[in-house]
């Protein structure tokens, strides 16, 4: 197509400046400079952008399948080895877009004993660091300003890391708006009336980083959100004459259709009373959810649940009494209890819990499936039917999380905090166990001295150097999903001031709650913490994906119960 453009007594352009996003062959390069049709192009240039930028500080491979290639049940593990291949060399080109030479460690592979087999999945990170290792290796050679030493941290993990994370229902803004309402990507579309007496008509709005009321607010409790937003309005309509008298019209009353009214009949401050209108419609669309859906109670056992001051009784008193809840949420329910007592859930057990619930085989499938995020050897072995939930080798406390005493619980339901939590704070620590989490290349004695003791510390320190921080942070007009306008333009000047960055990928899929502490401990470690993932799924979705994982392999009896 580049060649046609270019040839013939009319080319379609004087000059082209080419850019790939992907590595090109060598030898394609040398065939592109060869052909005289090309003289005109004053640029060729490969960019490294095979990869999508969800904000300031989290990036996806965007491979939606991921969960389903990596632990699904197939006797060959083509899929899985493609799928961690395409997933190595995106990430390793966001390395060589940012010009960081990773430190690299890995979740280490879990056995028994020395009798039994490793898995592919045990091997996931393992092979994922390899060859995230192996890509890098070879922008060293040929890239010229590309980093000899080490400049950051990289944590490789899986989705079996956290179980919990993806299905447990958050209680804090970003999370809520992407679990509760009719969100894609970062559009949510409302209901406007562009004049005070026409139709409504909707429009399409964006949650990013160009938003400062999002910007403020996403990483905010519900609750500390909700009362912000009131503050604001109440303080902006107190700082205008002209806004108290047509607030008065209305009683008082700040709803978000009243303050669209606003708008209309004060237009020199609808900027203003637009950004705060879009984000009081939101705030009040979850709280009524909330309550219509009787979250607060079911979010209490869940934490319940997890930090162990519930236990099997209190969910079955909960479906007893609560027949109407969704059907989603109980089978989030069961698959938290999954991932806290498998045993539960096998054989017979499974089959009363299901009756119990209400719920469909095709619904059970997911909590069936949750042996296979848990790593277990004999999973497939085990596979006899849909109840047949085996976690062998994870026999789990009956408390899956434990208390943080050195954190506050300023809000109710703030006391579940994704696994990646502890292990970032120990990485920047240098507490994090090099056993479970070996090294794939040891610390350069050019970067930060010839120990690993040495670089930590030199990690903890809050550098003046004048450090490289390229970002993918340039204005772009790309409309879709996940693109923001202005990734990283909002991130703070004082990161040029911090120690060196900390990367963490997990394969499989990462949460909003996962985002949101790699932003918390952004400020709290001072590191910039950048969370990469193949996809960032919200709880439904995963719910979708974990339903296909060993899907063909459900037998005709089962799909009958």
């Amino acid at each position: 197509m580049l060649l046609s453009d270019m040839s013939g007594r009319t080319p379609l352009y004087r000059k082209a400046s080419v850019f790939f996003s992907s590595a090109i062959a060598g030898e394609l390069v040398n065939y592109i400079k060869k052909d005289t049709i090309l003289l005109p192009c004053i640029t060729l240039k490969e960019m490294d952008l095979e990869y999508f930028a969800i904000d300031s500080q989290s990036f996806i491979t965007a491979d939606e399948s991921a969960l389903e290639d990596l632990f699904g049940f197939e006797e060959n593990t083509y899929k899985g080895d493609r799928c961690l291949n395409v997933m190595a060399t995106r990430i390793a080109s966001v390395f060589a877009s940012l010009r960081e030479f990773p430190l690299i460690r890995y979740r280490a592979a879990k056995s028994i004993d020395a009798t039994t087999p490793t898995t592919f999945c045990d091997l996931i990170p393992t092979k994922l660091a390899a060859g995230v290792w192996n890509h890098l290796m070879k922008y060293k050679q040929i890239m010229s300003n590309f980093p000899q030493a080490e400049t950051c941290d990289l944590l490789i993990l899986d989705r079996s890391v956290d179980q919990i994370a993806p299905v447990i229902h958050e209680w804090f803004y970003d999370a809520m708006c992407h679990d509760l309402l009719d969100i894609e990507g970062n559009k949510y579309v409302r209901e406007v009336c562009r004049k005070s007496s026409g139709p409504l008509e909707k429009k399409e709005v964006l949650l990013d980083e160009d938003d400062p009321v999002w910007l403020e607010l996403r990483h905010a409790h519900i609750a500390d959100a909700s009362e912000r937003l009131h503050e604001k309005m109440t303080n902006f309509i107190a700082k205008y004459k002209d806004t108290q008298i047509h607030c008065s019209r209305y009683g008082g009353e700040l709803s978000a259709r009243n303050l669209q009214k606003m708008v209309q009949a004060l237009p020199q401050y609808s900027e203003q009373i637009d950004k705060l209108s879009l984000h009081v419609e939101i705030a009040g669309n979850i709280n009524k959810m909330i309550t219509n859906l009787r979250l607060k109670e079911l979010g209490e056992l869940e934490q319940d649940l997890i930090f162990g001051g519930a236990g099997i009784k209190d969910v079955i008193k909960f479906f007893k009494i609560n027949e109407n809840t969704t059907r989603e949420d109980k089978l989030r329910l069961l698959m938290i209890l999954a991932a806290i007592y498998p045993e539960e859930l096998e054989g017979e057990k499974g089959l009363n819990w299901m009756k119990l619930a209400k719920l469909p085989a095709e619904d059970m499938s997911a909590v069936n499936n949750m042996k296979l995020l848990g790593g277990s050897p004999d999973a497939k072995k085990s596979f006899t039917g849909i109840f047949s939930l085996k976690f062998d080798f994870h026999k789990r406390r009956h408390v899956a999380r434990k208390e943080r005493i050195d954190v506050e619980e300023t809000w109710q339901l703030s006391r579940f905090y994704p696994m990646i939590e502890e292990l970032i704070e120990n990485l920047s620590n240098g507490e994090l166990s090099e056993k479970e989490y070996p090294c794939l290349n040891g610390p350069s004695a050019t970067s930060y001295g010839s120990s690993p003791t040495s670089h930590v510390h030199q990690g903890l320190a809050h550098s003046t150097r004048s450090r490289r921080t390229p970002t993918w942070a340039k204005r772009q007009n790309v409309d879709d999903k996940y693109s923001s306008d202005s990734v990283l333009k909002h991130a703070s000047s004082d990161l040029k001031r911090m120690g060196r960055r900390i990367f963490v990928f997990i394969a499989g899929g990462a949460t909003r709650s996962e985002l949101r502490v790699c932003h918390k401990l952004t400020n709290k470690l001072k590191r910039e913490i950048v969370l990469g993932s193949s996809s960032l799924d919200d709880p439904s979705q995963f719910v979708s994906k974990l339903k296909q994982l060993a899907a063909h392999e459900l037998s005709l009896d089962v799909r009958k119960i």
